[in-house]
């Protein structure tokens, strides 16, 4: 075999790592190929022009997404309207697209290889840059592959889910550099052998070291009992029966509350009847908070007329012991087709096609919630549905309200009883490793959870059930590295690769002893 492989073998080493991603990642959780899942991309890519090493990239990217997102082709059927082989279509549209950040990562990696740059440094900075710039409807880390592995994870709280990736790619690299120097027929580069050994060998102590640091300081702040409340009311079901829906979630409170509970925690939307937004105090107050006799979070479903259209807003509330509203948070982020039709604003024609679409108004405040107890106020963050897979935005709204709890309100049954509830749990457990606070999710239909502050999930209910979830967490608030610099070292370093894919390197007597500058 020679270097570069020829079409047919690179594609099919392309298309073999993404199936080894799809196993490796959250829901199939086959965790060890995190360490594998990127050997044959690397050995295909190897010497390949720019563009051939974009369509390999594409090639392992679409794999991973048609696999690891089937559950897009249910969503779509549901809300769309539209018939099951077009919807087929959009599906394999969308998994391209997000398959596109491995082409983009392909592509950046050949440009800058080309140019004299060392390949195995540019490999693995392009695959940081890809994870950073990439725009994706569903984002996804390739961390999440490990998501359940707590030595591995801890940090996150340096460099966010990103860092956690570098540290695979570069043990995937070592691992496959004696496969490779054997067919380029070359010795092994012990030096890039002895990097990735020694990343992942850092990885595990600093764990170590940080998950004692952080349950000593966990054993120290205040308890609270927090009741999470899984009313599994079906997708259709909570907008044609919102009375059913609320009966069930204050008879599954009243146990909880039974049970000891100090704060109530309901899913997205769970009061689904629209309620108008000057009357929601008064409204909430009759029909949740005054039956509660606990403190509480949940979603609702606000709007109001403005004079050029109605607006409607995912919102979540928080409720004191009497029942009243202390505070509001309406949804950022909103999901594509769910809650609002890409470009459905510029061409109103498409609401008209896809019926069942939403059509809500994003939030613009990143305020806190506010849960008082006899020890005081305390400040939470929410993040509804898919913002607690979005590192950069949570960081935002933390270093914007110094929380000393993180929750997340969601509704996961548009996707039906697949593996995505779980993928989204492994995606959001990291949201409490980089800030050390508890994050608390209550979901309508699983995976309801609570996860410690460095990532373990210390209950969680099933799926598609109704039940409920209790546990105890702390109050919490810290400062780590990822809140103060964010992502700022990955966009130095995006500039560092855009150098290295427009500029060639200077010819230097250095240059046989850098990493893989063959």
């Amino acid at each position: 075999m020679k270097i570069p492989l020829p079409v047919l073998p690179a594609l099919g080493l392309s298309a073999l790592s993404g199936f080894l991603y799809f196993l490796a990642f959250a829901g199939m959780d086959i965790w060890p190929l995190a360490f594998v899942a990127f050997v044959p991309l690397w050995i295909a890519l190897r010497g390949q022009r720019p563009r051939f090493a974009t369509w390999l990239g594409l090639c392992t990217g679409t794999t991973m997404n048609v696999f690891g997102f089937y559950w897009l082709l249910n969503m779509l059927k549901t809300f769309s309207g539209f018939p099951t082989p077009l919807c087929m279509l959009f599906v394999l549209i969308i998994c391209s697209y997000q398959g596109g950040r491995l082409a983009f990562m392909g592509w950046l990696y050949a440009r800058a290889a080309l140019r004299g740059w060392p390949a195995a440094l540019v490999f693995v900075g392009a695959f940081a840059v890809s994870e950073l710039l990439f725009p994706l409807l569903f984002p996804w880390y390739y961390a999440a592959t490990v998501h359940g592995q707590p030595a591995l994870t801890q940090i996150a709280d340096l460099g966010g889910p990103i860092l956690i990736g570098v540290v695979l790619v570069l043990v995937n690299l070592a691992i496959a550099e004696p496969l490779l120097a054997r067919i380029e027929k070359r010795p092994w580069d012990k030096r890039l052998v002895q990097l990735g050994g020694g990343a992942l060998l850092v990885t595990l102590v600093y764990g170590y070291v940080r998950i004692r640091m952080v349950d000593a300081k966990a054993a120290e702040s205040e308890r609270l009992n927090v009741g999470l409340v899984q009313a599994n009311m079906g997708l259709m079901q909570k907008r044609e029966d919102p009375g059913e829906g609320l009966r069930r979630h204050l008879k599954l409170s009243r146990e909880l509350r039974e049970h000891g509970a100090d704060l109530l925690v309901w899913s997205e939307s769970s009061v689904t009847a629209p309620v108008l937004e000057h009357r929601a105090d008064k409204v909430m107050y009759e029909r949740v908070g005054s039956q509660l006799g606990l403190p509480a979070i949940f979603g609702a479903v606000l709007y109001r007329f403005d004079s050029d259209r109605d607006r409607w807003f995912n919102t979540a509330l928080s409720t004191d012991t009497q029942g009243h509203v202390t505070a509001r948070y309406d949804k950022e982020f909103l999901l594509a087709f769910g809650e609002y039709l890409p470009f459905g604003d510029t061409f109103p024609i498409l609401y008209q096609w896809s019926p069942n679409s939403g059509k809500f108004t994003p939030g613009t405040k990143l305020d806190p919630l506010l849960i008082r107890t006899q020890s005081g106020e305390h400040k939470v963050t929410a993040l509804i549905c898919y913002e607690d897979i979005l590192p950069g935005f949570t960081n935002r709204a933390v270093g914007h309200a110094d929380p000393e709890l993180l929750v997340n309100i969601t509704n996961d049954a548009w996707f039906g009883d697949t593996s995505e509830p779980w993928e989204h749990l492994g995606l959001a457990q990291f949201r409490a490793i980089e800030h050390h606070r508890y994050l608390v999710r209550s979901t309508n239909s699983g995976v309801s959870a609570v996860v410690d502050p460095v990532g373990r999930v210390i209950a969680h209910s099933g799926t598609f059930r109704a039940e409920t979830v209790q546990a105890s967490v702390r109050w919490m608030r810290g400062l780590t590295v990822y809140e103060v610099v964010g992502d700022i070292p990955w966009y130095l370093l995006s500039l560092a690769m855009a150098y290295a894919a427009f500029r060639k390197r200077p010819v230097r007597s250095t240059d046989s002893a850098n990493l893989q500058s063959r």
